[in-house]
């Protein structure tokens, strides 16, 4: 490889590109101009050896050479992150930045818990990402955020897991159905449509791995991502949902609905936080950890060192 170093604005420059998905909006993001964008992933591409993107009609790609490129840059700001919280901490400093992505179903209660943290550490500035497991899987493989929380951590990966909450799944059903009000079966509702989250999901899993034990095969009408839309079709009596309690809120008065009284549930699972192995976690990751956990008092791996002091 030449000798020619590589610079950190070039870097920066690329994984906007990669993030972003065109040199137009890395521009704009960056406050650079699109030739001075391109003049830097090209002298990036040329230090290397090897083009970084490829061109698929409006589609920009990663080469392999850029995938192992984008993999470094980010263990690169797992390091300097870490350097930074390091000096804070030497200079008395309480601020840095928390990167959180979260599966839809805990948009109902994490904001509230990073809401707390944010006024106990006001300077540490927070990222939330919100989106279905697949895309927050994608985003823990890729090594993109600080934390992901989940109730179904993948197997594939090399991770560390701190439970740090329980996750109730319960079966839903209008309030003149007919098994409302009455204890009953999995198999006595196994004629019943449900209506369920995606394939993939935590509260899928967990509610396909309770059908198979139990031996009851589920007929399911429709599968969905939104838990809001599971909601509003169970009102209009169109099947059962099985959704996590925290989804509901008041919307079951709302909806017309209650909860069911099916023998073994409601299902548990806990909430998760999760990292991959090597990640280098900052100061103020270790600090949200840290306080998730001792709020929920359910021990875990050891988190490293003590959480920073609150801002006073």
């Amino acid at each position: 490889m030449p000798r020619r170093r590589i610079t950190f604005r070039q870097l920066e420059t690329f994984a906007a590109v990669a993030r972003l998905g065109g040199f137009s909006r890395a521009a704009e993001a960056l406050h650079l101009t699109q030739p001075a964008v391109s003049i830097q992933l090209r002298q990036l591409a040329d230090t290397v050896g090897l083009p970084l993107f490829d061109q698929a009609g409006r589609e920009l790609r990663l080469t392999a050479a850029g995938e192992e490129l984008l993999a470094t840059v980010r263990s690169l700001d797992d390091v300097w992150s870490r350097f930074e919280s390091a000096i804070d901490e030497l200079q008395g400093l309480r601020r840095g930045r928390l990167r959180v992505a979260l599966v839809s179903t805990a948009k109902y209660f994490v904001p509230r818990m990073v809401g707390a943290f944010c006024r106990r550490y006001p300077q540490v500035s927070i990222e939330l990402e919100i989106a279905n497991r697949a895309r927050i899987v994608e985003r823990l493989r890729n090594n993109e955020d600080d934390l992901y929380v989940m109730s179904y951590p993948p197997d594939d990966l090399d991770i560390v897991v701190h439970p740090f909450l329980d996750n109730e799944l319960v079966a839903l059903a209008p309030r003149d159905h007919w098994a409302a009000a009455r204890p009953v079966s999995l198999r006595e509702l196994a004629g019943e449509p449900f209506l369920l989250k995606e394939p993939g999901s935590g509260s899928r899993h967990a509610i396909d791995a309770f059908a198979a034990a139990e031996g009851v095969p589920l007929q399911v009408r429709l599968s969905l991502a939104s838990n809001e839309a599971l909601l509003e079709l169970a009102g209009t009596g169109m099947g059962i949902a099985v959704l996590s309690r925290h989804a509901l809120g008041d919307r079951l008065e709302a909806e017309g609905l209650c909860v069911l009284d099916v023998a073994g549930f409601p299902l548990h699972q806990p909430w998760n936080l999760v990292h991959l192995r090597s990640k280098i976690l900052s100061r103020p990751a270790r600090a949200f950890l840290d306080e998730l956990r001792q709020a929920s008092a359910v021990p875990g791996p050891d988190a490293g060192p003590p959480p920073l002091e609150p801002h006073r």
